[in-house]
């Protein structure tokens, strides 16, 4: 997952506030001269039909089709981003608007930049991500296959809705627009298509005023195949929201290895169990100790995986994250591991008392397992919480930025 080389926005002072607009209609251009024209003149139609003070600006990712002639032709700004990738491409184009809101979409003609109202309306109501809903206007012949409309758009959509309590039922729509000023506070990093997730999660986690508007999906105006490949493209979105969500993808999985590993482990500890016909001993115990510290390692990654991402402003601090690292410390969790070793140490010593009152001969392992395992597990868990105190305190280690006058 590659991130944008951030730059930071031009100010907006008093000089030039005169020269601010109330919209910037921006769009992504790979190579699409065949169909750039059309977008342009209808975003600009829109603009007038409407007398909406605003402007439409082309991020060009290096077309070499003469795209960039096209746009300043028909009177839009470009913007060259050297940076490859769908995410840079609007990152950059948006950094350059001039508009108090932002309306972004695809330059294939697919969406129609006739028909923004219902975008620029909820904008002006204050909604600071808006985001189209193609299942709501309406999705013509040929404009979306299959496997995208029926299995991948319903599947990825619900998962962002079940990660991250996402109100929004068309996760994938490139139409949408959004306030420069939420923008900012997005600080939004990748540079592909996941860009377009990571704005959505990132307005959802920051509890931004998000909001659905209609909007119709035709088939694009281009001749050539798309840049999109739908299988692996929907790969990496839910790749994505899966790195995205450190809850689920490490921390709902490890409490649950966790739980079955305890409760199978306590129900076999005193004794072998019997259902219908099968014994179960202490070979199922061993499985439910590894079960056990499997989840705990899960659980752990998912702090790690959650601290560093916060670290990196891919997401943003969470408060119970935040509450638990400030009432602990690296002194705790190495107190607390180091609690488990010396209990695992004193489980291994009892064993090893048994076998020498056996005169260190053959041992009922049905017996001395049960003390050896639940032993060897405080060992590799107490090992597990230092470790990973260790980590976070290089983490949390205070930095500087030295800057030269």
């Amino acid at each position: 997952m590659s991130t944008i080389a951030m730059l930071e926005p031009p100010e907006r002072t008093v000089e030039n506030a005169a020269a601010l607009l109330e919209l910037s209609i921006i769009m992504p251009c790979l190579n699409e001269a065949e169909t750039l024209e059309t977008c342009i003149r209808k975003a600009q139609a829109f603009l007038e039909r409407h007398g909406v003070h605003g402007e439409v600006i082309i991020g060009d990712n290096g077309s070499t089709d003469g795209s960039q002639d096209i746009a300043r032709r028909c009177g839009a700004r470009v913007v060259d981003v050297k940076v490859r990738g769908y995410g840079a491409a609007l990152y950059h184009a948006t950094l350059a608007a001039r508009g108090k809101y932002v309306i972004m979409g695809d330059s294939d003609d697919s969406y129609d930049f006739s028909d923004l109202m219902p975008l620029l309306t909820e904008l002006r109501a204050g909604r600071e991500l808006v985001v189209g809903n193609r299942f709501k206007g309406g999705v013509k012949p040929g404009a979306m296959p299959w496997k995208n409309r029926y299995i991948g758009n319903p599947i990825l959509s619900g998962l962002g809705r079940l990660f991250f309590q996402c109100p929004v039922r068309d996760f994938h729509c490139g139409l949408r627009g959004y306030s420069v000023e939420a923008f900012r506070r997005m600080d939004l990093q990748t540079t592909g298509m996941e860009f377009a997730s990571e704005m959505v999660i990132k307005a959802t986690l920051l509890r931004m005023n998000i909001a659905e508007a209609p909007t119709t999906l035709s088939p694009d105006g281009r001749s050539r195949p798309p840049h999109l490949r739908p299988w692996r493209d929907g790969w990496r979105h839910l790749r994505f929201m899966l790195l995205y969500s450190p809850r689920w993808l490490f921390l709902y999985p490890g409490l649950l290895l966790m739980l079955l590993g305890l409760g199978v482990g306590a129900w076999l500890l005193p004794q072998p169990r019997q259902v219908g016909g099968t014994v179960f001993d202490v070979h199922t115990l061993l499985y439910a100790a590894a079960a056990f510290l499997l989840g705990f390692q899960t659980c752990i990654f998912a702090v790690l995986a959650r601290a560093f991402m916060a670290s990196r402003k891919l997401l943003p601090e969470s408060k119970r994250l935040t509450w638990v690292l400030r009432y602990s410390s690296l002194e705790l969790g190495v107190i607390v591991g180091v609690g488990l070793i010396l209990a695992g140490l004193g489980g291994s010593a009892a064993a090893v008392w048994g076998w020498g009152a056996h005169s260190f001969g053959p041992l009922d392992p049905s017996v001395t397992l049960r003390i050896a395992i639940p032993s060897v597990l405080a060992l590799l868990a107490g090992s597990e919480v230092v470790l990973c105190s260790l980590l976070l305190g290089v983490m949390r280690l205070p930095l500087h930025t030295w800057k030269q006058s």
